[in-house]
């Protein structure tokens, strides 16, 4: 029987990490979900388009926003408006880099890019690593039409080197560095690329002049290169420093993940993942409930506010549409429950009393229950017993996380969320070094989460009907 876990956690696992290596930006998590949900038979539909009047029992769809956020959610056989939703949010932005609107730089023979960073990445752990690029660029169509594709660069281009120690002795002692003047990424040598020519040359679109003028001929080169492109069909472009180091299984018995992005890709695949499966058993066909639904949201790590964040229409639209009546849309707010997903701290060994004595969650310890009296985080005693009584239809484990006193408390997508009137609780996956550009987690905690949304999926309507609070 312990092999049998141990084989379907790493299954997961291997999985996860086939996800995350896909998915540099939100822009291909949202992409790759897309593509996962689909071949579970989901269809897409359009929030511009009257699609209420077509849906089905049984029927399954996906919606997208931006490029950059998702709602997925499946009608149960004997649905009426006013129905209540069971919600698992995520978000799939991570702290990191990202090319400045104006990124050309020169400086003492070097070409540089100039970047901006986003959230609160641990940046030290950026310095000496194989960098590269993705995101998404605007060209133009044969037809005259334009498009955002997504683009990866799949080999270094750039690298913020460390100051040698000879030239900084204290740097073990007091590691600091200006973010502005002394972070900046090298592309290449100005001496390389004198003497080749570019395709920017000559061009006779005012656009494409107007990136050039922007941006380093040799990086936009790269990037029509890539797209098979000429460069008078780039109009302009959103692109994200990454790791080139795949995400790999680790630890003497692979029971840890070593990955970038593990905050919050892994709760985001793990959505994904228990809604398709669920999706395409046979216990969809019979069960009666709640509409099942994921969120996936954006910007997240700078606080949600935006047109695909969490704090958007995404969720108070799909409530409005499924249950047009101010009377059905009160009753499916008061039946609904969202489990707001987010990574949470492990404790860790070499720094233990960052973490309360008896709060102290482990990887691979099961799924961890964060909670805040000053509700930086959602979750309550009635939405701590539901996930408990979830987890343990799946015999997993439990495990509680609140913050010291004397620390301050971080925060994620379900205090905002919980605003809606929806009953919420906040969890996640314990991990290591969160922010990092290489994370730690649990490889057995990726099934465990799945285990969770799937338990939510297939048992909350029913632990509903038992559960009486005024």
């Amino acid at each position: 029987m312990m092999l049998q876990v141990s084989q379907s956690s790493s299954e997961a696992a291997r999985r996860f990490i086939a996800f995350v290596n896909a998915s540099p930006t939100p822009f291909h998590a949202v992409h790759n979900a897309s593509a996962r949900l689909e071949a579970s038979g989901f269809k897409k539909i359009r929030e511009a388009d009257d699609w209420e009047k077509t849906l089905q029992p049984r029927g399954k769809y996906y919606f997208t926003r931006n490029q950059s956020s998702l709602v997925a959610f499946t009608i149960p056989p004997n649905w009426k408006q006013g129905a209540g939703l069971s919600i698992v949010a995520t978000h799939v932005d991570s702290p990191n880099l990202r090319v400045r609107p104006i990124s050309k730089r020169e400086k003492i023979g070097y070409l540089q890019v100039g970047v901006e960073t986003y959230g609160g990445g641990i940046w030290h752990s950026w310095f000496d690593r194989d960098l590269s690029l993705a995101g998404r660029v605007v060209v133009t169509q044969q037809d005259g039409t334009f498009q955002s594709r997504l683009i990866k660069v799949d080999r270094p281009l750039l690298r913020i080197p460390t100051l040698a120690i000879h030239l900084d002795r204290n740097v073990n002692d007091n590691l600091k560095f200006n973010q502005e003047t002394e972070f900046v990424p090298i592309l290449g040598l100005v001496s390389e690329t004198l003497n080749k020519t570019s395709k920017y040359d000559k061009v006779s679109n005012a656009t494409a002049a107007s990136i050039q003028g922007n941006h380093h001929p040799a990086l936009l080169s790269v990037i029509a290169d890539e797209l098979s492109v000429s460069p008078e069909e780039i109009h302009d472009f959103e692109l994200h420093l990454y790791d080139t180091q795949p995400s790999v299984l680790g630890g003497v018995n692979n029971e840890f993940m070593f990955s970038p992005r593990m905050d919050n890709q892994v709760c985001s695949f793990c959505a994904v993942d228990a809604i398709s499966t669920y999706a395409s058993s046979s216990n969809f066909n019979i069960l009666e409930g709640n509409v099942n639904c994921i969120a996936l949201f954006n910007h997240e790590e700078i606080g949600s506010v935006s047109t695909s964040g969490a704090e958007s229409s995404l969720i108070p639209s799909l409530l409005q549409r499924l249950s047009p009546t101010p009377a059905l849309h009160s009753q499916s707010v008061a039946r609904s429950f969202l489990v707001s997903a987010d990574m949470g701290h492990a404790v860790h060994p070499n720094f233990t009393s960052k973490h309360e004595d008896n709060h102290q969650p482990t990887m691979n310890g099961g799924i961890v229950i964060k909670t805040n009296a000053k509700q930086k985080y959602a979750s309550d005693a009635i939405g701590s017993f539901v996930v408990k009584k979830l987890v343990e239809r799946k015999g997993g484990k439990v495990q509680e996380y609140e913050v010291r006193n004397d620390m301050a408390c971080g925060s994620t997508v379900g205090p905002m969320l919980s605003k809606l009137g929806l009953r919420t609780v906040d969890v996640g996956n314990a991990m290591l070094s969160m922010h990092s550009i290489r994370e730690t987690a649990g490889s057995h905690d990726v099934q465990n989460a799945i285990d969770l949304f799937t338990s939510l999926f297939e048992g909350f309507a029913e632990l509903d009907k038992t559960l009486i609070v005024d």
